[in-house]
């Protein structure tokens, strides 16, 4: 079960947002949440979004049935839709949700990185349509901030070619040895994986394993 946290007694803690509140009640000077308890409410509506967006984005990269694709991709859209009807509802002029990046943007932007896969492997974006004029600055914004910079485009798509094949939490496919997810070799030292996931599924050593 991944992410998990090891606390400073030895105790182990796991789930993302579990974790996140975790770390901001034992750093309660430097307050990433909103206090204020109706701005609160705003930042938990929105981040009670996350988990079917989630859902939904891991649903299309882990698909292997072409007909099905445009049902997924559709799906996903509307959820989109849904995150920017809530920013326009409650912060239609601003970047982020309130006036820095917070703690939406914090649960928002790992997810936001991780679908770089989607636009690897299914040619998703965003289309410019007005019903996603809030949101995609948002999205834009959460990916370029300083804090968000320990991850790359080519580091997410090597290491996720196995889901985008239909295999997640490091399973290994049919005809491999290793896992896209191994940390040796180093993702930066792999090739490129093929854009294709609907075509015969690369070896290990095709990607460099």
């Amino acid at each position: 079960m991944l992410p998990l946290l090891e606390t400073e007694t030895g105790a182990i803690i796991r789930e993302s947002l579990v974790i996140l509140q975790y770390l901001e009640d034992c750093f309660p000077d430097r307050p990433i949440a909103q206090r204020d308890p109706y701005r609160r409410a705003i930042e938990n509506m929105l981040c009670a979004m996350e988990r079917d967006f989630v859902s939904a984005g891991y649903k299309l990269v882990m698909n292997q049935d072409g007909g099905r694709r445009d049902a997924l991709r559709d799906r996903l859209l509307s959820l989109y839709a849904e995150l920017d009807a809530l920013l326009v509802a409650h912060s239609p002029h601003g970047i982020f949700l309130f006036e820095e990046f917070g703690w939406a943007e914090v649960v928002f932007t790992p997810i936001f990185m991780r679908f770089w896969f989607l636009e690897y492997y299914e040619g998703f974006e965003l289309p410019d349509e007005p019903r996603f004029a809030r949101v995609r600055p948002w999205q834009e914004a959460c990916i370029s901030h300083p804090a968000a910079q320990q991850v790359t485009k080519e580091e997410i798509v090597k290491v996720y070619y196995d889901y985008a094949r239909g295999a997640g939490n490091g399973a290994v496919l049919p005809g491999r040895r290793r896992s896209s997810f191994v940390f040796e070799p180093s993702w930066s030292s792999r090739p490129w994986p093929p854009k294709d996931k609907y075509m015969p599924a690369a070896s290990d050593a095709d990607l460099g394993l």
